[in-house]
C-alpha cells in the first residue's frame, strides 16, 4: 500500500498536523447535529406509519443479536484500538507498514464475523425464543427473527468501515466520520418511505443494513482509498500487528460492560410489557440527540490526539486535556438536562405523536425522557473517561471495572422493574439504567486519578458549579413560564386546540428561549467562561495552527 495521498476531490478535507481537536470537534458536533434532526425524523416517521408497538417492538429487538456478535468478537470499538496501532506505527515512521497490517487484520476479522453471520441465520429463532420470550404473540416473534435476518450481515460493514475509517482519524480527517450517521440515517429514512408500502415494518430493517453499506462501509472505502491506502488480499494469522491488536482487544471483545449491553437488559424486561421496548427506544433516540452531538463527537475527535501525547510521553498534558475535555463536557451536559427535564412534554409532543403515536404513548414516551435525561452528564463524560483508557493502550482496566458494574447492576434492574411502586415497571428499568451509568463513569474516573493518569484536582470544579446554578435556574424558569404562558387563550382565538402541534411548538420555542436566556445571564453574572469559551477557542486554534500543530493539550 502506498501511504502517499492522491490528489483528488477530496485533497482539500486532509487534516494533518495543523488540525485542532477543536476543529475536529466542531465538525463532528455539527455532524452530530445534522443526523440529530435525521434521527428525528427517522423516529417521527417509524412513529407515524407504525407506532409504538409490536412491529417496532420486533425491529428494536432485531439488532440484538447482530450487535452482540460485533461487540464480542470486534469489541465493538474496531477503530478505538486500530488508532492506538496505527500512532505506533506512524511514531516510527512505518506508515506503510501500518497499512499492510489494516488489510491483514480486516480480512481475518472479516472471515471470522462472515462465519458467524453465517452460523447465527439457523439459530436466530432460538435466540429470540429465549431473550425475548415474552414477546405478546408469535407474529411479532416471527418479525423479529426475519428482521435479525436481515441485519445479521450488518457487523462486517461496521467492521470494514472502521478500519477504514481509523486510517483516516489517525491522519487526523474527520470529514467521512462525520458523513456516516447521516448516510445511515438517511438510509433508514429513504427505504422506509419508499419501501413500507410493499415491505411493511420489514422496510425499517432494510433501511438500516443499506444505511449500513453506505454510510460507514462505503464512505470510508472511499475515503481511505483517497489518501492513498488499498485494500490488498493479504492473509498472515502469524502478523505481529493482528497479535497486538487482538491483545489490545480481547478485554474489550470480553467485557462487554454496562455501557454496551444496557438496551439488551432493558428489553430483555421490558418485552413484558406491549409496546414498551418501542417506546423506551424512542424516548432513548431523543435523549441521544444531545449525547451524540456533545459526547461521541469529542470523543472521536479526542482520542487521537490523546493517543499521541501518550505516547509522546507527555502525562501532565495528558491530564490536562482529558479533565478540560470532561469538564466543558460536564458543564454543557448539565444545561442541557435542565432543558430536556423541563421541556419533555412538547419535545415528544412536536418530534414523536402522530398517525399510530397517540396522546397515551407521547405521555408515557414524555415520562421516561424525563428519566432519561437524568443520566446525560455520566453518558457523555464516561465516554472521554473509556477514552483517555484507550489512548494509553489500556482496555483491560475499563473492561474489568465494567464487567463488575454490569455483573452489580443485573439484580438492580430487575428489582426495579418488578417493584410495585409508581417507580418501577418501565420507569424502574430507566432509573436502573441511570444508576449504572453514573456508577460506571464515577469508577472510570477515580480509577483514572488512582493509577495517575488524570487526576480528579484538576477538574474546573469552578466551572461545573456555575453551570449547575444556571442549569437549575433556567429549568424552573422554564417551568414557571409554561405555567403562565397565556397560550391557551391566544391560540383560542385563533381556533386552535391548546393540545396542538402547533400549541406545543410555540412552547417549546419559548421555552428554549427562556432556558437560554436564563441560563446564560446565570453564566455572565457569576463570570463562567463557557459561554466564550468555543468562540475563544476557533479564534486560538486558527492562530496556532498557522504558527504550529495543534496537540490534545488543546482539547476544548
Amino acid at each position: 500500500m502506498a501511504a502517499k495521498p492522491k490528489p483528488g476531490i477530496f485533497s482539500s478535507l486532509r487534516g494533518g498536523a495543523s488540525g485542532s481537536v477543536f476543529s475536529a470537534s466542531l465538525l463532528l458536533m455539527v455532524s452530530a447535529l445534522l443526523s440529530g434532526v435525521l434521527g428525528l425524523v427517522r423516529g417521527k416517521l417509524i412513529a407515524y406509519l407504525f407506532g409504538a408497538g409490536p412491529a417496532v417492538d420486533a425491529y428494536t429487538a432485531a439488532f440484538e443479536l447482530p450487535d452482540t456478535i460485533y461487540y464480542f468478537l470486534i469489541g465493538g470499538v474496531a477503530s478505538t484500538t486500530l488508532i492506538k496501532l496505527l500512532a505506533q506505527y506512524g511514531a516510527e515512521g512505518r506508515e506503510d507498514e501500518g497499512d499492510h497490517a489494516l488489510s491483514n487484520i480486516l480480512n481475518v476479522m472479516l472471515t471470522v464475523l462472515g462465519v458467524a453471520a453465517l452460523l447465527g441465520i439457523p439459530l436466530v429463532p432460538l435466540y429470540v425464543r429465549l431473550k425475548f420470550h415474552n414477546f405478546d404473540s408469535p407474529e411479532t416473534a416471527h418479525m423479529c427473527v426475519q428482521m435479525t435476518r436481515i441485519l445479521l450481515f450488518n457487523p462486517l460493514l461496521l467492521l470494514a468501515g472502521g478500519v477504514f475509517g481509523s486510517r483516516l482519524m489517525a491522519r487526523k480527517i474527520f470529514i467521512f466520520q462525520a458523513l456516516q450517521p447521516l448516510l445511515y440515517n438517511g438510509g433508514i429514512i429513504a427505504s422506509v418511505w419508499l419501501l413500507h408500502g410493499r415491505f411493511g415494518p420489514y422496510s425499517m430493517a432494510i433501511g438500516a443494513a443499506f444505511g449500513a453499506f453506505v454510510g460507514f462501509f462505503l464512505i470510508n472505502f472511499f475515503g481511505a482509498r483517497s489518501i492513498g491506502m488499498e485494500w490488498t488480499p493479504k492473509y498472515d494469522l502469524r502478523h505481529p500487528a493482528l497479535h497486538q491488536w487482538v491483545r489490545m482487544s480481547l478485554p474489550l471483545m470480553l467485557g462487554a460492560g454496562l455501557v454496551t449491553l444496557d438496551p439488551q437488559i432493558r428489553s430483555y424486561f421490558a418485552s413484558e410489557v406491549k409496546g414498551a421496548v418501542s417506546l423506551m427506544n424512542y424516548s432513548r433516540q431523543l435523549f441521544a440527540a444531545p449525547m451524540g452531538i456533545i459526547g461521541p463527537a469529542a470523543g472521536a475527535a479526542s482520542l487521537p490526539f490523546f493517543a499521541s501525547l501518550w505516547a509522546a510521553g507527555e502525562t501532565e498534558r495528558f491530564s490536562a486535556a482529558v479533565n478540560r475535555a470532561v469538564s466543558r463536557l460536564l458543564a454543557v451536559s448539565l444545561l442541557i438536562t435542565a432543558w430536556m427535564i423541563a421541556l419533555a412534554a412538547p419535545i415528544v409532543d412536536v418530534a414523536l405523536r402522530g398517525g399510530r403515536f397517540d396522546q397515551a404513548d407521547t405521555a408515557e414516551a414524555a415520562q421516561l425522557l424525563v428519566l432519561f435525561s437524568l443520566s446525560l452528564v455520566f453518558w457523555t463524560s464516561q465516554n472521554l473517561y473509556a477514552r483517555a483508557f484507550y489512548a494509553a493502550g489500556n482496555t483491560l482496566t475499563p473492561m474489568i471495572a465494567g464487567t463488575v458494574i454490569f455483573a452489580l447492576s443485573l439484580p438492580v434492574y430487575a428489582a426495579f422493574f418488578h417493584s410495585s411502586s409508581a417507580w418501577g415497571g418501565v420507569r424502574g428499568l430507566v432509573i436502573a439504567s441511570d444508576i449504572g451509568i453514573a456508577a460506571n463513569m464515577v469508577t472510570l474516573a477515580v480509577l483514572l486519578h488512582t493509577k495517575r493518569m488524570v487526576s480528579l484536582a484538576e477538574m474546573q470544579w469552578g466551572e461545573l458549579a456555575r453551570a449547575l446554578l444556571a442549569a437549575i435556574a433556567s429549568a424552573f424558569a422554564v417551568t414557571w413560564c409554561m405555567r403562565v404562558l397565556p397560550l391557551g387563550a391566544l391560540l383560542a382565538t385563533a381556533s386552535l386546540s391548546s393540545t396542538s402541534h402547533l400549541a406545543n411548538f410555540v412552547r417549546l420555542l419559548a421555552g428554549s428561549a427562556v432556558w437560554l436566556v436564563v441560563a446564560a445571564a446565570v453564566l455572565l453574572v457569576t463570570k463562567s467562561s463557557l459561554p466564550n469559551a468555543l468562540l475563544r477557542r476557533g479564534s486560538r486554534s486558527a492562530a496556532m495552527a498557522a504558527a504550529k500543530p495543534v496537540t490534545a493539550a488543546d482539547a476544548p
